[in-house]
């Protein structure tokens, strides 16, 4: 706090003149980690978002009202449609949400009849994904980006439509 104009001050307590700081030198990404043009991105890359993980906790919500055929398994249902939910949200630049989630298991006829069609391909092409991240990734980056950013409740609509919302050549 500044003192008041009739308190005699000393040279010594004025304030003093700071040096100037020089510019910053350049730099360029040189280590293994460092990337120089950024996240990458393309098939079986992933792409980053935040707070991914709640994607899980999202997901236990659904899981007793998963509609499972007979060779089917839970773990499988949603290491998949999880993966396609946080796709979803990063395309947002956000977290996921509960709406993610219930197009990701939408999409796969997980939360409605869905056609028989629709049962037979997902029970091949999820069976085991929840022990093959290879196998997740293929599922998510067959999904197109259209179908990605349609509202939650119209891909349910849609369900007779799976092929193209899913990526499946008819």
């Amino acid at each position: 706090m500044a003192a008041p104009e009739y308190v005699p001050t000393s040279y010594a307590d004025m304030p003093r003149q700071s040096l100037p700081i020089p510019p910053a030198a350049s730099w360029k990404a040189s280590r293994p980690a460092d990337l120089d043009r950024g996240q990458p991105y393309g098939k079986t890359l992933g792409r980053p978002g935040p707070d991914q993980g709640y994607a899980l906790a999202l997901a236990n919500r659904f899981r007793d009202k998963l509609k499972l055929a007979e060779n089917e398994h839970a773990a499988d249902a949603v290491a998949a449609s999880v993966a396609v939910a946080m796709r979803r949200a990063s395309m947002f630049g956000r977290a996921p949400v509960v709406f993610d989630l219930e197009l990701a298991f939408g999409l796969y006829g997980y939360l409605d009849d869905a056609p028989g069609e629709l049962v037979e391909w997902r029970q091949r092409a999820f069976r085991g994904a929840s022990h093959d991240y290879w196998e997740q990734r293929a599922i998510v980056d067959q999904v197109p980006e259209s179908t990605l950013r349609l509202p939650h409740a119209d891909v349910r609509r849609r369900l007779g439509e799976w092929r193209s919302l899913v990526g499946v050549g008819a």
